[in-house]
């Protein structure tokens, strides 16, 4: 491998998710020599003599100590999205590249969001609530006005690759789109967009200053009866303010992400019939984990052979990430 100054790659992925992003083992062993760790704990240890390594949740941050004893170390490729919790400074200070595979989860993230707006749009979720719950036949009929898609005005929070993903599907079933982001041309200010759709869609960035961005004041700009999605991060919305517009029953809310993960068993979202929750699994497709996999083997071969990195994260482009 010209890139790796002739060092091995290090897979530093637990086996279960490992057999997950990469099922055909053979084209990450076609990149040369190749080491399987399946504890994070091992990684110090493991270091020397790696050139390239892969990550997956849960790698500590790579500090100067641990970077020590991995000299040739010239590109980490991260399985998943964020590479924030272990990415330091001391990678740029050495010249080491960083790539990651979020592009491969974007299609799974954006059609369970929209899973979730055609289930709030048509009250699937209350629905399955009553019934499940014992209620009598009539009274489990017994839900808001529901809607179809078509001409159904959305908003969406955030251009992101999997914003834009959802953005796509969602105007190919007929969504009037409108957009909330300071990067996009056509987005039109965030109270008019809660103000005027049915169904919100969160898809921004987890920074400082997207820190609740969805707060009380903003939470009571939705309409009655309309809806909030979030797969993106927990982070984006006030979780005590939400909980107060749910117990009300003037909106309704489905989610992937919490302040708290594991979800407790005794949270209250877990109660309210207006609440559609999933265990933080939207990007947990066979497809999707097999696309991350194939981005992180595209990635090292790209390297391998002088080539630009197609998923390139750079010190300013790691302000703008979530």
């Amino acid at each position: 491998m010209t890139g790796s100054a002739d060092s091995g790659v290090l897979v530093s992925v637990p086996p279960g998710l490992r057999e997950q992003f990469f099922p055909d083992p053979s084209g990450l062993l076609a990149l040369g020599r190749v080491r399987l760790l399946d504890d994070h704990a091992g990684l110090a240890d493991a270091l020397p003599g790696t050139g390239v390594l892969v990550t997956s949740w849960g790698v500590p941050p790579l500090t100067a100590d641990l970077l020590d004893r991995a000299p040739g170390l010239r590109l980490v490729a991260h399985t998943g999205a964020t590479v924030k919790p272990f990415v330091t400074d001391e990678l740029w200070s050495r010249g080491v590249q960083v790539t990651q595979a979020g592009s491969g989860m974007a299609r799974s993230v954006a059609e369970v969001a929209l899973a979730f707006t055609l289930a709030l749009l048509h009250q699937v979720h209350r629905f399955d609530h009553a019934l499940r719950g014992g209620l009598p036949w009539q009274a489990a009929e017994r839900a808001p006005a529901r809607h179809e898609i078509l001409g159904c005005p959305i908003g969406v929070i955030g251009a992101s690759r999997t914003g834009r993903a959802y953005i796509d599907l969602v105007r190919a079933l007929g969504a009037d789109v409108r957009i909330a982001d300071p990067y996009h041309e056509d987005a039109i200010p965030l109270d008019d967009l809660l103000s005027t759709s049915r169904i919100v869609a969160v898809h921004a960035p987890s920074l400082p200053e997207t820190r609740h961005l969805l707060g009380e004041r903003e939470l009571a700009l939705m309409p009655d009866g309309a809806g909030l999605v979030n797969t993106a991060r927990s982070w984006l919305v006030d979780e005590r303010a939400l909980l107060a517009e749910l117990r009300s029953g003037r909106i309704d809310a489905a989610m992937d992400v919490y302040d708290e993960e594991p979800l407790p068993e005794g949270h209250p979202f877990r109660s309210l019939p207006n609440a559609l929750l999933t265990p933080h699994q939207a990007a947990g497709s066979v497809e999707c984990r097999r696309r991350q996999g194939d981005v992180v083997v595209s990635e090292i071969a790209r390297f391998a052979a002088g080539l630009p990195l197609e998923h390139a994260v750079t010190p300013a482009l790691l302000d703008r990430m979530g």
